[in-house]
């Protein structure tokens, strides 16, 4: 049996877990608006570059390769923001998982305690349930770890993927951005 302690107890631990996972997702938070911040400011400076560069041509081929110029850096700039984007999401996942984790594995933990306290004080004749309930425990252990491998598996799959998604956008833009600069 629980105590009215261990209640209490239990229920501080949680309420330290929740405002630890407010505070990691706030972290977050404060990081993707600092960037932003960061990206505004600078997109400002540039626009303001961009139209005093614009204002200084002298004909339309000079527009047109000053447009050329100005196209592969943008997307360069958009693949970086994308991924800080993606690098302050999947930090702060990985830091609400880990807690989450360690969390996950005290529970277990005490759970096993409480199954195994329960077997010992367990009456003559039970010992199929006894064992019928470690069974049950082992597997539930057992299939949480595997989902757990799955999804890691399946975020490092898409971090692969984002990247290659942004390493193909730049390539791409590099090679319109040249051949604009031929024909120009």
């Amino acid at each position: 049996m629980l105590t009215a302690e261990q209640l209490l107890a239990a229920q501080k631990a949680n309420l330290a877990t929740l405002f630890d996972l407010g505070q990691k997702a706030f972290e977050g938070v404060e990081k993707v608006m600092e960037l932003n911040l960061q990206v505004a400011k600078t997109s400002f400076e540039e626009a303001s570059d961009h139209a005093k560069a614009v204002l200084a041509v002298k004909d339309a081929q000079e527009l047109l390769a000053l447009q050329a110029s100005l196209l592969q850096p943008a997307a360069e700039k958009a693949a970086a923001y994308s991924r800080h984007l993606y690098d302050i999401a999947s930090g702060t996942s990985a830091e609400v998982s880990k807690l989450a984790e360690s969390q996950l594995a005290e529970a277990q933990s005490k759970f096993a305690s409480v199954v195994d306290n329960a077997v010992k004080n367990a009456p003559a004749g039970t010992e199929n349930a006894v064992v019928l309930v470690k069974s049950a425990v082992a597997a539930a252990n057992n299939a949480f770890e595997s989902v757990q491998k799955a999804a890691k598996q399946a975020a490092d799959v898409a971090e692969a993927n984002f990247q290659a998604i942004s390493n193909s956008a730049v390539k791409a833009t590099q090679a319109a951005t040249n051949k604009a600069r031929k024909s120009a």
